[in-house]
């Protein structure tokens, strides 16, 4: 790839009859391909795709070396796909013995490297040092709002002074009659006050703020528990307060339970706060920042100490995808995921709905029938959910996606399953199932940004690589987010929420490797506290349950 990439266009593999524009081209250009003549029969984009044949109604798309598509329109050699020549169409899959054999990346140079993470009780160790704030029921999220504000504000985890300073200033400018229309903000004022963290150790206060715990069916209720104690009992957390109305479906009792079902050996620190039983509102909020602040100081006296890079867990994502998620930001994060795995760590595969079309390949892979059988089920049982209210994972690309180049749910789906790339699949995991075993895991969640990386978070991440063409600021509340562009026009203009460039691989300046061993670097620094990504910096916590309806 690293030489076909330096041109203006890009054959991903040697038998798609589809070419990639690495750069805007334009109708009646000729492009020279295998000693043929293509003469472009419509302006490309760059991150579309053009015929390298003509394509009769029926005849098959292929890309990466798979079916991605079948032509509904005569297409000349040369021309544009797009929505309204092309439709979904993927293999059929199902269970085959594969005898899988994996060409393990050279970690020789990471064998003895660590990172500096926080050890747990139970041999865990975290990339981070929370507390958790976790109400059983929406109920009490405006009190968790009050005490989030008190904290944050007061201990140094407040990221919003200087849009409070911009609006101080418009509010002092409008009182002296200015138009403020054409105010000019005072750059030095908005920067904002620097906040010291009062706790060095605690990397953050986060609060899981929900729409559930009642109201809903007890199915419902259950689900969300064992989220709710996933979270709690995840390595990046050292202790949790909880916010309880009382007559709510989900019960204290209940979500202890779960914790204790989840992990018996779990020994945080556990603050119970139930309003019905409480003097006031006003006690109650007192006492919860009182208790946890006391907490604070305990949690604060834990360090980082070194840790092997095996016990990692890192879950791989892709958001606001384009049309170079598949050649350049996620095969890189692919390599990092088989340098991961083959030094002993733990990865994760999530998004379901998005490795539609990538089926077989991923069966072939998995190390043992059962393990491809579970997956082949979860795949088909959520597909079928999806059929039953009149859609389906083919009508997953979003507007954003197929303006970018992805024009069928195969295309975006065989591009987003390279973040795992091509180590064996040694389980697959329900949606809250911890991760147990070293190597690539898959997590059945919905491929809707927030909704998956909450579940990965559950299952065990404590980092989550995530790729965006088109941008996105999703973040999570225990689990840092590491942000990569595809392309560096991404990079540079949203800069403030981007961490890492992967533009070089499409200017043909770097290799797929050197970005996923540069990726892997990152890695061990954001563990480590030395380097803080965007996402965490800004506190994009987003959290948000699955009740598993049908969601793409």
């Amino acid at each position: 790839m690293s030489d076909n990439i330096r041109k203006s266009f890009l054959q991903i593999h040697p038998e798609d009859n589809v070419l990639v524009a690495l750069q805007d081209l334009f109708k009646g250009d000729v492009i020279v391909f295998n000693g043929q003549n293509i003469l472009l029969q419509d302006d490309i984009h760059a991150k579309h795709k053009f015929f390298i044949n003509a394509m009769a109604i029926g005849d098959e798309v292929l890309m990466y070396g798979l079916l991605v598509g079948k032509a509904t329109l005569p297409i000349l050699k040369g021309g544009l796909m797009t929505t309204e020549n092309v439709h979904h169409a993927a293999e059929e899959y199902g269970y085959r013995k594969v005898d899988y054999k994996w060409q393990k990346p050279d970690v020789s140079a990471y064998e003895s490297r660590t990172f500096n993470g926080y050890h747990r009780e139970d041999g865990r160790v975290g990339t981070a040092n929370y507390w958790l704030f976790v109400p059983t029921v929406f109920c009490e999220n405006r009190n968790l709002d009050v005490i989030r504000e008190a904290l944050h504000n007061t201990l140094g985890y407040n990221v919003t002074d200087k849009y409070k300073q911009f609006t101080e200033q418009l509010l002092d400018a409008s009182l002296q009659g200015k138009d403020i229309s054409t105010f000019e903000i005072d750059e030095i004022a908005f920067a904002g006050k620097p906040t010291k963290r009062v706790f060095k150790n605690v990397d953050g206060i986060k609060f899981l703020n929900h729409q559930g715990g009642c109201g809903g069916t007890r199915q419902d209720s259950s689900l969300l528990s064992n989220l709710l104690a996933a979270y709690a009992d995840h390595p990046n957390v050292a202790g949790i307060t909880v916010l309880s109305l009382g007559c709510q479906h989900l019960q204290t009792g209940s979500f202890l339970n779960d914790i204790f079902a989840r992990n018996p050996l779990f020994k945080k620190k556990v603050l119970v706060f139930e309003q019905q039983q409480s003097q006031s509102e006003d006690q109650l909020i007192k006492d919860a920042i009182l208790k946890t602040f006391v907490e604070l100081k305990e949690i604060n006296k834990i360090e980082r100490s070194p840790a092997p890079l095996s016990k990692l867990c890192v879950g791989v994502k892709c958001g606001g995808s384009d049309g170079f998620s598949g050649i350049s930001a996620n095969p890189a994060v692919g390599y990092t995921s088989d340098l991961l795995v083959a030094l002993g760590a733990k990865v994760l595969l999530a998004e379901f709905p998005e490795l539609c079309g990538a089926e077989q390949n991923i069966i072939d892979r998995c190390v043992d029938q059962p393990t491809a059988e579970k997956f082949i089920r979860l795949m088909r049982e959520y597909d079928a959910q999806a059929h039953a209210v009149g859609s389906g994972f083919h009508m997953n690309p979003s507007p954003g996606n197929i303006k970018d180049g992805l024009i069928t749910d195969a295309i975006k789906s065989t591009g987003a399953a390279k973040k795992a790339g091509t180590s064996p699949v040694v389980d697959v995991l329900d949606y809250t199932e911890p991760v147990t075993k070293a190597g690539l895991s898959l997590v059945c969640t919905p491929g809707n940004d927030v909704e998956a990386t909450t579940g990965k978070a559950a299952s065990g991440a404590t980092l989550i690589l995530f790729t965006t063409g088109l941008g996105t600021p999703t973040g999570n509340p225990v689990c840092p987010v590491i942000k990569i562009a595809t392309n560096t026009s991404l990079a540079n203009r949203m800069g403030d929420i981007i961490d890492i460039d992967a533009g070089a691989i499409i200017r043909g300046e770097k290799t797929i490797e050197e970005m996923g061993a540069e990726i892997l670097e990152y890695c061990i620094l954001a563990a480590s506290g030395e380097v803080i990504p965007k996402a965490v910096q800004l506190n994009q916590d987003d959290f948000i349950p699955w009740k598993r309806g049908v969601s793409l």
